[in-house]
């Protein structure tokens, strides 16, 4: 058996890809992977197959900000198709039933997504990734189980309804933008809204534009972005500091500081609750940090040179 490549010796960063139709997020961290000729790669925030738009990669050490960037609030783009309901919310699902909306008019349509607003116990599709005594909903779906979720408590801040069309006589289309808590399913808010007004929905068009500090606007292809990082920097890269200093709030350290949270020890306190990025004065990233006390300690850890590469 012969011995395992070494990996590209590339720096650690976050990716903004923008994401096509047709690939899994399990796609694009396989693409990049190639890319680079780096293993450790991760997302940050899952996206359908059919959805396009903003997905977060951490390279290298950078995996270890992933879990801290997926929770943020996230902005959609969407369209919703009322006149019909789907076996997967979505267009990509077999049409279960169809209902004339001849009778309904833009001020019920708006009503009813209104509604899907604030607070909400939102029950995810059955062919979502949750999981379920250890296995994915949808593969136990494809197995031929019977599966019901639980709700889980969601928050929907804003749903703006851009337009209203008719594609066909007894459908509606429906034009959206929603901000919504980490965990929203959009096509349920497609599916609640449509049982609602008695006629059905589900998701013809989903778009993920912004996810916290992170927008689409400053994404690229993965194979842009991930040429990008190995270049030393350009579109859709963001530097390990760069990245948490957006996420979290800073705390300057001093070079002794700096060789001190390297080593994992502690240091005085930074006076405010929560993570902070502590940056040496070269500007890298050495750990983030949270008071537990008079003093703060390294909650994660990032080594002089990412484990890909050599290290210090």
């Amino acid at each position: 058996m012969s011995p395992r490549r070494p990996d590209a010796d590339v720096p650690p960063g976050l990716l903004l890809v923008d994401k096509p139709g047709g690939m899994t997020s399990h796609d694009v961290v396989a693409r990049a992977r190639r890319v680079l000729s780096v293993r450790k790669v991760g997302h940050a925030g899952t996206l359908d197959p059919m959805a396009t738009g903003l997905l977060i990669l951490g390279v290298g050490s950078a995996t270890r900000l992933l879990g801290h960037v997926g929770g943020h609030d996230k902005t959609y783009e969407a369209t919703i198709r009322l006149g019909q309901s789907t076996v997967t919310d979505d267009r990509e699902g077999e049409v279960l039933a169809t209902t004339s909306t001849a009778g309904l008019d833009d001020a019920a349509v708006t009503a009813a997504l209104a509604a899907q607003t604030g607070p909400l116990q939102q029950v995810p599709s059955s062919v979502s990734a949750v999981k379920v005594a250890g296995r994915r909903s949808y593969d136990r779906v494809r197995a031929g189980e019977d599966v019901q979720l639980e709700p889980r408590s969601v928050t929907v801040h804003r749903l703006d309804v851009h337009r209203i069309t008719r594609p066909a006589p007894d459908l509606l289309d429906v034009d959206v933008t929603v901000v919504c808590t980490a965990g929203t399913y959009i096509r349920a808010i497609a599916r609640d809204a449509g049982a609602a007004l008695g006629v059905g929905g589900h998701l013809t068009a989903l778009r993920r534009t912004a996810s916290g500090p992170f927008a689409i606007g400053h994404a690229a292809p993965v194979e842009e972005a991930g040429a990008a990082l190995a270049a030393g920097g350009g579109a859709g890269v963001l530097g390990l500091t760069e990245a948490a200093r957006l996420v979290f709030p800073e705390r300057s350290l001093t070079a002794e500081e700096a060789v001190a949270v390297g080593f994992g020890q502690r240091v005085p306190a930074t006076g405010a609750p929560g993570l902070h990025a502590a940056v040496a004065p070269d500007g890298r990233l050495v750990a983030l940090v949270e008071d537990a006390g008079t003093t703060a300690r390294v909650t994660v850890g990032f080594p002089r040179r990412d484990p890909a590469g050599a290290r210090d």
